[in-house]
């Protein structure tokens, strides 16, 4: 018998593996790499710029990863850096026309995907379903930031 740690894992994991799924799907439409749909879709809620910290904090990545992807996004022409007084240091970062464009094509194909799987499901349950699983994960973040509890 499986028990409730194993079936909440394992069901977490096969959905964060379909959605970058998805997202590498989308992606390779463009020519690019789906590891950067993560990162355009916070981006494109930030339309004055990021740092790259600030964006490594929200997609939970470390810095040299999100570093190391922030430069083939820009020498891929989806990513500016702003800066300011001439450096680079604390940077901004804002999408480019090209960076916006395949944030919103992707963003719409998420939501398609997302209505498809939802769409038997009413107002009422994906209420209650979107509350519970952000219930879930701060309770997670928490516990992650400051251990389990002992009993």
């Amino acid at each position: 018998m499986q028990g409730r740690y194993e079936q909440f894992s394992f069901i977490v994991s096969v959905i964060n593996r379909q959605i970058q799924k998805i997202e590498r799907d989308e992606m390779i439409k463009f020519g690019h790499k789906g590891a950067f749909a993560q990162y355009l879709m916070i981006m494109r809620h930030h339309p004055d710029g990021i740092t790259a910290s600030q964006l490594s904090e929200l997609c939970d990545k470390d810095k040299a990863a999100v570093s190391r992807v922030l430069a083939e996004m820009t020498e891929k022409g989806l990513v500016l850096r702003k800066t300011e007084n001439d450096t680079a240091y604390r940077a901004k970062l804002v999408l480019t026309e090209e960076g916006h464009r395949i944030a919103e094509i992707v963003s719409q194909r998420g939501m398609q995907a997302v209505d498809a799987v939802g769409n038997e499901l009413s107002n009422e349950e994906r209420k209650n379903f979107y509350s519970t699983l952000d219930y879930i994960a701060s309770k997670l973040q928490l516990i992650s930031k400051e251990g389990i509890p002992q009993e």
